[in-house]
């Protein structure tokens, strides 16, 4: 069942890449979100195709990590805390939710701790949702510039989070200003940063991300089916 719905997903995926504009060239990165579902789930689906997991919380992904038994790609795509930062960063390659000097700091002193450079992307909240993680737009370009400056860091691009609407198409014109946001960033004159990712879209709205622009999609229950809590 759960390569049929990968299946379905990947050519979704497809499907809407070949919608967006001439210009949105980039393939897409399909992370398969496994908060909540098993390891044995996991390995279904890295064997069916997933390369790239992503996971929420630390002490779920640690256990996993201690027995999943598959070469993949660690995406944390949750909010982090600085008194987890140590923990992540032994398991994550790349951590998606960098939103505060503070948090960057912290990873950067973690990772200097084990000789890694620690790949990250910086957490935008262009909606301004209180209930969500993530810098404002106006204050995005000052933590960039900091986070570059960072010796065990590489920035990666960008994360953002559209708002849960009752009308999946009113995402649409924040995915279109993320996308130009990226864009800009792409030109800025950083030291170290590659920006090659803008990671966005969940189950619900992917397909709407991927049109306008997202390299980088998140899919958990489109993928293993409702979260077994």
């Amino acid at each position: 069942m759960i390569a049929e719905r990968l299946q379905g997903v990947k050519d979704n995926i497809k499907n809407a890449a070949e919608n967006r504009s001439s210009e949105k060239k980039d393939d897409v990165l399909l992370i398969a979100v496994t908060k909540n579902h098993d390891v044995a789930a996991m390995r279904e689906a890295i064997d069916a195709g997933v390369t790239d997991i992503g996971e929420n919380r630390i002490q779920e992904a640690k256990e996993k990590y201690a027995t999943l038994d598959r070469e993949v790609t660690w995406h944390l795509i949750g909010h982090l805390q600085t008194n987890k930062v140590k923990q992540a960063v032994k398991i994550f390659d790349i951590i998606h939710s960098v939103d505060s000097l503070h948090l960057a700091e912290a990873i950067n002193n973690a990772a200097a701790g084990i000789n890694k450079i620690q790949k990250v992307l910086v957490q935008v909240n262009l909606a301004k949702e209180d209930s969500k993680s993530g810098i404002y737009e106006e204050d995005l370009d000052e933590l960039l510039y900091k986070v570059d400056e960072l010796a065990n860091l590489q920035l990666m691009g960008l994360m953002c989070i559209a708002p849960n609407y009752e009308d999946v198409e009113e995402c649409r014109p924040l995915f279109a200003k993320m996308y130009k946001i990226f864009q800009k960033v792409k030109e800025m004159d950083f030291k170290t940063a590659n920006i090659l990712y803008l990671s966005m879209g969940m189950t619900h709205d992917y397909q709407i991300a991927v049109e306008e622009g997202a390299n980088m999609v998140r899919v958990g229950t489109g993928i293993f089916g409702p979260r077994q809590y």
